[in-house]
């Protein structure tokens, strides 16, 4: 958890100004959308949980959800941003890029360019910007490596991606990748991809501090676990049976082709002894695209 700075030469004068982030929009995909905290039928997530501790004492927050699941960047930056813009927002969290990774068309070169286009659209009209770096999926999912190294190559080109253009924006980063997933069980909901009701407070708070570090008047931080009792063995999986189910079979028609590509690239990768060059070829294409930016 930190707040990414350029370096020792960066000015005081060229931070954003610490203030009140009382119109807050959050854009990018399932994550922020809040799948996996389910609140009366409806998801929640860690974005609506700060936003309720954003405000001091006697102060509204006018708050917009514009995540979706399934969102890629290009999605961001054709139908998110404009609303988003159009809400006027002091603080806007922009959290996306996951999907790409699992589509048959990956290039790190357009993430690049619809990221650095979203971030520089709210950051120039005065939004504070939060970003995170996201967890590798196959991790998430245990997957076996011929499809979880390929998607981890993706997710790395990504959060490096993130990682330079926080700063370049002078964004508030959270490294989620980082937060204890795989060993604290409970912070991830049933389908092991997307954080439980305790794991998206968990994202809040951590959101909360580095907002509260940053010197902007904040309210009470969120509660460290969800007022709502976690739903058991058998909520949890009859919604994967029902909801779950046909989340998966929505992205079937391009994710599960594209990852059966991977993981048939990626073995006769290993069989040549090139799995390492690809690692290489990925992270010099991630540079590239951060290098066009100038």
């Amino acid at each position: 958890m930190s707040v990414l700075d350029a370096g020792p030469d960066r000015s005081a004068e060229e931070r954003p100004a610490a203030g009140e982030l009382l119109r807050f929009v959050a854009l990018g995909d399932s994550l922020t959308e809040g799948v996996g905290d389910q609140v009366d039928a409806q998801w929640r997530g860690w974005a609506a949980v700060l936003a309720r501790s954003l405000a001091p004492e006697g102060q509204a927050v006018e708050f917009t959800n514009l995540a979706y699941s399934g969102a890629l960047t290009s999605d961001l930056t054709d139908r998110q941003l404009p609303l988003a813009l159009a809400r006027r927002p002091q603080l806007a969290a922009v959290l996306v890029g996951g999907n790409d990774t699992l589509r048959t068309g990956f290039d790190i070169r357009r993430t690049t360019l619809e990221l650095d286009a979203a971030l520089g659209e709210l950051s120039g009209h005065g939004a504070v910007l939060l970003t995170a770096c996201l967890p590798d999926p196959g991790m998430l999912l245990r997957l076996p490596a011929p499809l979880a190294r390929p998607l981890a190559r993706r997710m790395r080109a990504v959060n490096t991606v993130v990682h330079a253009l926080t700063v370049r924006h002078r964004a508030i980063h959270l490294h989620i990748a980082e937060l204890p997933w795989c060993a604290q069980r409970g912070l991830l909901s049933v389908d092991r991809l997307h954080p439980s009701a305790e794991g998206h407070h968990l994202i809040a708070r951590r959101f909360h501090e580095l907002l509260t570090t940053a010197g902007h008047p904040l309210g009470p931080p969120p509660a460290a676990e969800p007022a709502e009792a976690p739903p058991g063995l058998a909520a949890d999986l009859w919604w994967m049976a029902t909801q779950g189910t046909r989340w998966v079979a929505a992205r079937s028609t391009d994710l599960l082709p594209g990852l059966l590509a991977l993981a048939a690239a990626e073995g006769a990768a290993r069989l040549r002894g090139s799995s390492g060059r690809h690692d290489e070829q990925m992270a010099r294409a991630a540079a590239q695209a951060l290098a066009e930016l100038g």
